[in-house]
C-alpha cells in the first residue's frame, strides 16, 4: 500500500520541525514515499504517552503491548464462496458465504474474525455427512473475533461452512464502505468498495484474516444492472438475478491461492482505457465516468511495468488481467489488491493540460509501487504483520528502479534521496524512533509501526543492500526467493538466505543490524597524508538529534563503506565493510592535492562527520560542481543535520548554503529549500524571522531570475520541478518582482484572459494567498468549487493556509471540515494551515483540540489521525508546548498515534533547545551580511 504519511500530491513532504516543506509546493510526488496501511484500533487500551527530552534522554518508554491470541489452527479455509449483495441506498449489503474447509483437529467451534457484522445463521455440513447447525455465536468485539458453537464435535476431515450475514456500507474507508461521488448532471451517488489491510476484510464477511492462512476465491456480487463490478479475477458470466429486474449476478473467476487483506471487489460508474503489455496481460484503468482520457498515462506507464517486473524477477504475472480503478474517497494513496489496484484519484488520473509535472511522476511511482507488490507481498505473502516494513520498504525501494526505467530523464535516484533517504534520516535519529522490524502481536498496532522508518528506511536499507551485493547477485537471490515462497508465506530472515546464497555475502548478519536496532550510526572521518598514499581513520556511533550518543551501550552496524576521490567522483576506489567501532585504511596513489569523498551516491544509511580539513576541500566541489549532484546534496543535509543536533553552529551551515549559488540541479534545490523551511519555521519563534526570508530571497533570487516564468524550448520534466519549486519560495519569502508577477498572472487566469499552465498554479496560489486578503481567499474558494479535477482541488487546498489574517485563517480550517473537502483531503488543508505560520500553527492547533472528537471518529484512529498530530503540532519550539500537547493526549487517547505524538514531543523539545542554542548567532550573522563593508 501506499501511504501518505508524506509523498503523496495531497500532503506536502515533511521534515522534522516544519509541519509542510515549503519546497514540496512542486514535487508532492516525493512526499514519498510514503502508502499507509490501515488497521483498526477498534477497542485498544489506552496508555499515558511518554517522551524523550532534548538532552536525548528517554523519559518514558511505549506503553504495554495489549495481550493478542492468533486464531486457532485447528479449521483451515481451502476456498471461500462469497455472495453479496449491496444495498447503495440504504448502504447496507446481504452476505452468504460457503466456504470450503479442513478440520484439522476435532473441535466443537470454529473462531474466525468478524467485525461489524451480523451472523444470522451458521452451519456445518462435513463431506459426506448431515449438516450441523451451529447452537450460538460468541462476539469478542474488542478481539474483533467470533466463536460459532455448534452441539457436536467436528470431526477431522474436509466440509463446507455456510454463514449467512449482514453488514453495512460504512463511511470509515475501510473494510467494504461507500464512496460518494457527483454524476456530470450534479447528482450524488455511491459507489461500493474495499479496503481490507491490514485487518479489515472481516468488516465485509466472517474470515480468517490473518496472511498467513491463505486460501482461494470465488466471488459473487449482486448489483444494479447499470454498474460496473470489478473484482480481483476476470468475469466468468453475468447473468439476471432472480426477482428483481434491476440488479444482475456477476461471477468472477477463481483466484490464486491468497491473503483475505488483497480481497476487493468494487461497484460503481467508471469507463476505462484499455491495452496489453508485451507479455500478454490485459490492463484496464478506471476511471470517473467522462474523464476515460485521464488514464491513459497511467495505462502506459502499466503497460512498461509489467513486463520490466517480468524480466526483473524471472517470473511472470501470475493473473489474466490486471484492473488500476480510481476510487473517490481513499484513506491511503493506493492499494495493491491482487488484480484490482485500488487509488486516489490523485495518484492515477492525470489531464495532459491541467496535471502538472510532479503529479505525472507521483503517478508513475505509485503505479511503480504497487504493480510491485503483485509479485513481493501478493505472490509470497510476509508470514505476519511484523514482516511488513519487508514489503513496503521493498516496493518503495523497486518503484524508484521502475521509473528510472521507463523515465530516465527524471533523475529519480537522486529525488530519491531527498524524498526517501533523508527523510527516514531524520525520524531515525529521534530517540522515540523504531527498528525497521517492530514486533507486532494485536493487529491494532500495525499502524503505528507505518511511518517513515519501515517504508522509507526500509527503501533506503534496501538500496544499500542492493549495492552492497550488486545487481546480479541480488536478482538472482529475487528470483530464487519468488520461487521458493510463490502462493506461499515468507519472513524476513527467508530472503536474506536467500541472496546469502546467491552472493555469498554475509547478508543476515550486516543486515540484522539495520533492521532490528533502531538508529543508524555517524561515521566520523579524519586523514593523513603519507607520501603518495593518504591514511583514513573511520569510527561509528550511534547519531542522535539531541547530538552524539555517548553511553557505555553504544549500538554498532556492520556498514558498508564506499570512498571516492576527486580523481573520479563517480566511482568507488575502495570499499570496505565496518564491522567494529574503528578502522583505519589505506587508500594508495591519493596526492595531498586530492579530496576525499565517503559514501559516494548518498547509498549508505549513515551520517558523515569530516575533520575540518577534509570538509574544507571538498567545498569547493560544490561551487564547481565537480561533486556529484546526489553528493552535494548529501554533504548539505549532513551539516544541517549536526547543526541541528548542536554539533556545528547552524552558522556555518548557512555559509555552505550560499556556496549553491550557482547550483543547476533540481534535487539539490528541493533539498535546500526544505531546511530553508524548516530553519525559517525555527525562527518563525524570534523576532527576526524578516532576516531569514532576506537570506531565502538573496539565495533563490539568481536561480529564479535565469530560469523566468516561461518554460524554454528544449527544457524537460526537471526544469519545469525547478520552476515551480524556486518561484514558490521566492513568492512565499515575499520577493517583489515575483509577488507582482504572481498576482498579475492570477488576475489573467481568473479572468480567463491567459490559464495558468499547471506546472505554475501551485507556486502562483501560494504567493497570491500569502499575501492577500479576504478577496484573493474567496476567488481562491471559488476556483476550488468550480474545479473539475481532484488534482487541482487538492492543489488549492494544500495552499490555502498561507492566508495570514487570523480572521481568515479560521476560515480555511471551518473549510477543512465542509462537505466542499474530501474527507481524506482535511489533514492537508489543516496541514497547510500549521505549516504556513506561527499564528497558523496555534489556530490549528486549537482547531484539533476543538473538533478532536469530529476528527477522531473521522478517522477511526487511523493512519490519518497520526498525520494529523505530526502535521499539526511538529513545528512548535517552545517547551511547555510539548507538556501540552502530551497532555492533550493523555486526556484524549490516540491508541494508533501515539508513537507520533512521542515523535512531535521529542522534536518539539528539539527545536527550544536549538532556538535556545543558536538563535543569537544565526541573528548576528543574518545582520552581519547586509552590513555594508567598513
Amino acid at each position: 500500500m501506499l501511504l501518505l504519511f508524506g509523498r503523496t500530491v495531497p500532503l506536502l513532504f515533511t521534515r522534522t520541525v516544519t509541519s509542510y516543506c515549503p519546497s514540496a509546493l512542486s514535487k508532492p510526488n516525493l512526499i514519498n514515499s510514503v502508502f499507509i496501511k490501515i488497521a483498526k484500533i477498534n477497542g485498544a487500551t489506552t496508555h499515558s504517552s511518554s517522551f524523550s527530552s532534548a538532552s536525548g534522554q528517554n523519559t518514558g518508554t511505549m506503553p504495554e503491548r495489549r495481550p493478542f491470541v492468533r486464531l486457532p489452527t485447528d479449521v483451515c479455509p481451502v476456498n471461500y464462496g462469497l455472495c453479496l449483495k449491496p444495498d447503495l441506498i440504504d448502504f447496507t449489503f446481504d452476505g452468504k458465504l460457503e466456504a470450503q474447509v479442513e478440520v484439522i483437529q476435532a473441535t466443537n467451534q470454529i473462531v474466525m474474525n468478524c467485525a461489524d457484522i451480523d451472523i444470522i445463521t451458521a452451519s456445518f455440513v462435513p463431506k459426506g455427512a448431515d449438516e450441523i447447525n451451529a447452537t450460538g455465536f460468541n462476539y469478542q468485539n474488542e478481539d474483533e473475533k467470533v466463536t460459532l458453537s455448534f452441539p457436536s464435535s467436528l470431526q477431522k476431515g474436509s466440509g463446507t461452512l455456510k454463514i449467512e450475514f449482514v453488514g453495512e456500507l460504512n463511511d470509515k474507508m475501510k473494510g467494504f464502505y461507500r464512496s460518494k461521488y457527483t454524476t456530470a448532471a450534479g447528482e450524488t451517488r455511491y459507489a461500493a468498495v474495499t479496503q481490507f489491510e491490514a485487518t479489515d476484510a472481516r468488516r465485509a464477511f466472517p474470515c480468517w484474516d490473518e496472511p498467513a492462512i491463505k486460501a482461494t476465491f470465488d466471488i459473487t456480487l449482486i448489483v444494479p444492472k447499470d454498474r460496473v463490478a470489478l473484482s480481483n479475477m476476470d468475469v466468468v458470466h453475468q447473468k439476471p438475478y432472480p426477482g428483481d429486474v434491476n440488479l444482475v449476478e456477476v461471477k468472477f473467476g477463481t483466484t490464486p491461492i491468497m491473503s483475505t487483506y488483497l480481497v476487493a471487489f468494487v461497484i460503481g460508474e467508471y469507463d476505462f482505457v484499455e491495452s496489453q503489455s508485451s507479455d500478454g496481460i490485459k490492463v484496464r484503468v478506471y476511471t470517473p465516468v467522462g474523464k476515460a482520457e485521464q488514464g491513459k498515462f497511467a495505462l502506459e506507464v502499466a503497460c512498461k511495468t509489467l513486463p520490466f517486473y517480468k524480466d526483473y524477477f524471472s517470473v511472470p504475472y501470475p493473473l489474466p488481467k490486471i484492473d488500476l480503478i480510481a476510487i473517490a474517497d481513499f484513506a491511503a494513496g493506493a492499494m495493491e489488491n491482487w488484480g484490482l489496484v485500488t487509488y486516489r484519484e490523485t495518484a492515477l488520473l492525470i489531464d495532459p493540460k491541467n496535471s502538472c509535472s510532479s503529479s505525472r511522476q507521483w503517478v508513475a511511482l505509485v503505479v511503480g509501487h504497487e504493480l510491485a507488490h503483485q509479485w513481493f507481498g501478493n505472490l509470497v505473502t510476509m508470514e505476519w504483520w511484523t514482516h511488513l516494513w519487508l514489503n513496503e520498504g521493498f516496493a518503495s525501494w523497486i518503484e524508484y528502479l521502475c521509473v528510472d526505467h521507463c523515465f530516465p530523464e527524471y533523475d529519480i535516484w537522486t529525488q530519491f534521496v531527498s524524498a526517501d533517504y533523508t527523510r527516514a534520516l531524520d525520524l531515525d535519529a529521534l530517540d522515540s524512533s523504531h527498528p525497521i522490524e517492530v514486533n507486532v502481536g494485536h493487529p491494532s498496532e500495525v499502524d503505528e509501526i507505518f511511518d517513515a522508518i519501515s517504508y522509507s528506511k526500509g527503501a533506503s536499507v534496501i538500496r544499500m543492500l542492493h549495492n552492497y551485493i550488486g545487481d546480479e547477485d541480488f536478482r538472482k537471490g529475487m528470483n530464487s526467493y519468488l520461487l521458493k515462497f510463490q502462493h506461499k508465506n515468507a519472513s524476513t530472515e527467508d530472503l536474506w538466505d536467500c541472496l546469502e546464497q546467491a552472493s555469498g555475502k554475509p547478508i543476515a548478519a550486516v543486515m540484522s543490524s539495520w533492521t532490528k536496532q533502531m538508529g543508524f550510526p555517524i561515521i566520523v572521518v579524519d586523514q593523513e597524508q603519507q607520501g603518495d598514499d593518504r591514511i583514513l581513520k573511520l569510527s561509528q556511533k550511534k547519531f542522535c538529534a539531541s547530538g552524539p550518543h555517548n553511553g557505555e551501550d553504544c549500538p554498532s552496524w556492520m556498514v558498508p563503506i564506499s570512498i571516492c576521490t576527486s580523481e573520479d567522483p563517480k566511482c568507488s576506489k575502495l570499499r570496505i565493510l565496518l564491522e567494529k567501532s574503528e578502522t583505519t585504511v589505506t587508500l594508495n596513489g591519493v596526492g595531498p592535492d586530492q579530496w576525499i569523498k565517503i559514501n559516494p551516491g548518498t547509498v549508505g544509511f549513515y551520517r558523515i562527520q569530516y575533520s575540518s580539513s577534509m570538509l574544507e576541500s571538498l567545498l569547493p566541489g560544490i561551487r564547481d560542481l565537480s561533486l556529484q549532484p546526489v553528493d552535494r546534496l548529501g554533504l548539505q543535509n549532513d551539516l544541517f543535520s549536526l547543526s541541528r543536533a548542536g554539533m556545528i553552529s547552524t552558522v556555518e551551515v548557512l555559509k555552505l548554503m550560499e556556496a549553491f549559488v550557482n547550483e543547476p540541479n533540481y534535487t539539490v534545490w528541493s533539498d535546500l529549500s526544505c531546511n530553508l523551511g524548516v530553519l525559517s519555521s525555527l525562527l518563525s519563534h524570534t523576532e527576526f524571522h524578516d532576516e531569514i526570508l532576506e537570506f531565502i530571497r538573496d539565495l533563490f533570487a539568481p536561480i529564479g531570475l535565469k530560469l523566468g516564468w516561461d518554460s524554454k524550448p528544449g527544457e524537460g520534466h526537471l526544469d519545469a520541478l525547478l520552476r515551480g519549486l524556486v518561484l514558490g519560495k521566492l513568492g512565499k519569502a515575499g520577493h517583489k518582482p515575483t509577488l507582482e508577477e504572481a498576482r498579475r498572472r492570477f488576475k489573467e487566469h481568473v479572468e480567463a484572459k491567459q490559464v495558468l499552465p499547471a506546472d505554475l498554479r501551485s507556486p502562483v496560489y501560494l504567493t497570491v494567498l500569502k499575501h492577500g486578503d479576504g478577496a484573493t481567499l474567496d476567488t481562491m474558494l471559488k476556483l476550488h468549487k468550480q474545479a473539475d479535477m481532484q488534482e487541482e482541488k487538492n492543489r488549492i487546498e494544500r495552499v490555502l493556509g498561507a492566508i495570514s489574517a487570523p480572521d481568515l485563517i479560521q476560515k480555511v480550517l471551518n473549510f477543512a471540515l465542509s462537505e466542499e473537502v474530501r474527507p481524506q483531503d482535511t489533514v492537508s488543508v489543516i496541514g497547510g494551515v500549521a505549516g504556513s505560520s506561527k499564528q497558523g500553527r496555534k489556530a490549528a492547533w486549537k482547531f484539533v483540540r476543538d473538533n478532536w472528537e469530529e476528527l477522531y471518529n473521522r478517522y477511526q484512529g487511523g493512519f490519518l489521525i497520526s498525520r494529523l498530530i505530526k502535521l499539526t503540532v511538529d513545528g512548535f519550539a517552545i517547551d511547555k508546548m510539548a507538556t501540552e500537547v502530551k497532555s492533550f493526549f493523555e486526556s484524549h487517547p490516540a491508541p494508533a498515534a501515539e508513537r507520533t505524538v512521542q515523535q512531535c514531543c521529542e522534536n518539539i523539545l528539539l527545536n527550544a533547545a536549538w532556538l535556545k542554542r543558536d538563535a543569537d548567532d544565526i541573528h548576528q550573522y543574518l545582520l552581519q551580511r547586509k552590513a555594508p563593508p567598513v
